[in-house]
């Protein structure tokens, strides 16, 4: 990524992945100027395709962003790589500072930055993450399928997720971990799903040549499996925006922590839109695309009420301190060159 970075932009597009680049493509199509800020450390970089996403079925995650990054960058927007570090408002705009020093204005921002998996602390689990340890059937159960499936309780969601992989194998063991056991009525779906309940808490995952072939509990019985599940705690990657006062909050489901916003992607700071997995922590691929896609039309929608404001303003008042060449940018609403 060698674009340079200007001073300022309609819009700065913070997370370089597919709610990002989808976001950025329709504003640059939108005649804006954009600009996508991309820290390098896309959430799905471990797995070997993307999954469920149509036309693209199984495309490499690399390969996919490398695509939207070419297609911004065919329409006049521009994608450069740097981390953000903190975000303030200046005047009716914001500006974004990076880690290194460098400092970027824009009118609106789209955060489109995603998540962080907390992974429960089990040695060797980290370095399965995305192959053969998992979270969810519908990015990877068919690579799974009639497999033998464990899936470690971790969280209030671990026996939903025993059932639905249940969709996927036969052989699917529920191992409590450091949870309590199963409630009556959770036992009995269990049960009544053929899902295998073991006590005990796990200690390691066993590795043969570069396969799991099973997990290892505390008084040392090895149980096997092909493939291991797990709940991970899912923070949105937003710290950035504490100085504008936007900060994560619990989600709902109990499944981590997400930036809330109305179902336009538009937060409590006005000026500020959010989109993909830091807002929607359930989101595939395909689901943050389009809701980047959604947000970008609705900041483009409020700039134009910008634009029209101030071109009205200026109408009305020819003699201001606005040139011509101003009162022509206003009208036409083309800011493509910058602020």
């Amino acid at each position: 990524m060698t674009d340079q970075l200007r001073n300022g932009y309609d819009v700065v597009v913070i997370g370089g992945g597919a709610a990002g680049l989808s976001g950025a493509l329709m504003l640059a199509r939108a005649r804006r100027s954009v600009v996508v800020l991309d820290g390098g450390a896309p959430r799905n970089a471990p797995a070997e395709g993307v999954h469920g996403l149509l036309a693209r079925e199984g495309v490499p995650p690399a390969e996919l962003l490398a695509r939207g990054r070419a297609e911004v960058r065919g329409y006049g927007g521009h994608v450069v790589a740097g981390e953000v570090d903190a975000t303030t408002r200046e005047g009716d705009g914001f500006a974004v500072a990076l880690v290194d020093g460098r400092t970027v204005r824009a009118r609106r921002l789209l955060v489109a930055t995603g998540l962080v998996d907390e992974l429960p602390d089990l040695p060797g689990l980290r370095a399965r993450w995305g192959r053969d340890v998992l979270h969810c059937p519908y990015c990877h159960g068919w690579e799974v399928r009639d497999q033998a499936i464990g899936v470690v309780a971790t969280g209030p969601l671990s026996v939903h997720q025993a059932l639905l992989f249940r969709q996927w194998s036969a052989d699917v063991t529920f191992f409590t971990h450091t949870m309590p056991p199963p409630g009556d009525e959770e036992a009995e779906q269990l049960a009544a799903r053929g899902i295998r309940v073991v006590d005990g808490e796990v200690a390691s995952l066993e590795i043969v040549e570069d396969r799991l072939v099973g997990v290892r509990l505390s008084d040392g019985r090895v149980v096997r499996r092909d493939a291991l599940v797990v709940s991970s705690r899912m923070v949105a990657r937003v710290g950035f925006l504490a100085a504008l006062g936007l900060r994560p909050a619990a989600h709902p489901a109990g499944a981590g922590e997400h930036l809330p916003a109305d179902p336009t992607g538009r937060t409590e700071v006005p000026g500020v839109w959010v989109a993909g997995n830091a807002t929607d922590l359930a989101a595939q691929v395909g689901g943050a695309a389009a809701a980047g896609a959604a947000a970008a039309a609705q900041i483009n929608a409020d700039l134009v009420a910008e634009d029209t404001r101030q071109a009205v303003a200026a109408y009305r008042n020819p003699f201001s301190a606005r040139s011509e060449a101003r009162i022509s940018e206003l009208v036409t609403g083309d800011r493509r060159h910058g602020l």
